[in-house]
């Protein structure tokens, strides 16, 4: 395997997704599948590789990442933004263009706790007047 350019981590809900940049043709490994093998919805793989299309070098790197826990949604998040950072971590030249993408935010919220008393987090149960 190749070494790695940079590597950077990024973090959604409770998914992280540690990132390895390498030289190549564009090919996403993830967890040892594909791309469309991890991630079937076509929102998430356009989320993905969003930081890629935005600052136009999609075809030049290989990807490599490894993700953990949550569900799909957080961890499309979670790999978008550690692309987004190691992509920048390449070139400082991209700043620019990433944050006003809005893709060097990390999204930090995360679902509410459920309270004693209650039936979710902020939902109370039904009142009966008699």
């Amino acid at each position: 395997m190749p070494t790695p350019i940079v590597q950077a981590t990024g973090r959604r809900k409770t998914s992280v997704a540690r990132v390895r940049l390498l030289d190549g043709t564009g090919q996403f490994t993830l967890n040892g599948r594909s791309l469309d093998q991890y991630f079937p919805e076509a929102a998430h793989r356009m989320r993905v590789v969003e930081p890629l299309k935005v600052t136009e070098l999609e075809g030049r790197f290989d990807i490599s990442a490894t993700l953990e826990g949550g569900g799909t949604t957080g961890q499309s998040d979670a790999l978008r933004l550690g692309i987004a950072r190691a992509l920048l971590e390449v070139d400082p030249e991209l700043r620019r263009v990433l944050k006003k993408a809005g893709m060097l935010r990390r999204d930090d919220r995360k679902v509410e706790r459920k309270k004693y008393g209650l039936r979710k987090a902020r939902r109370a149960p039904q009142f009966t007047k008699r």
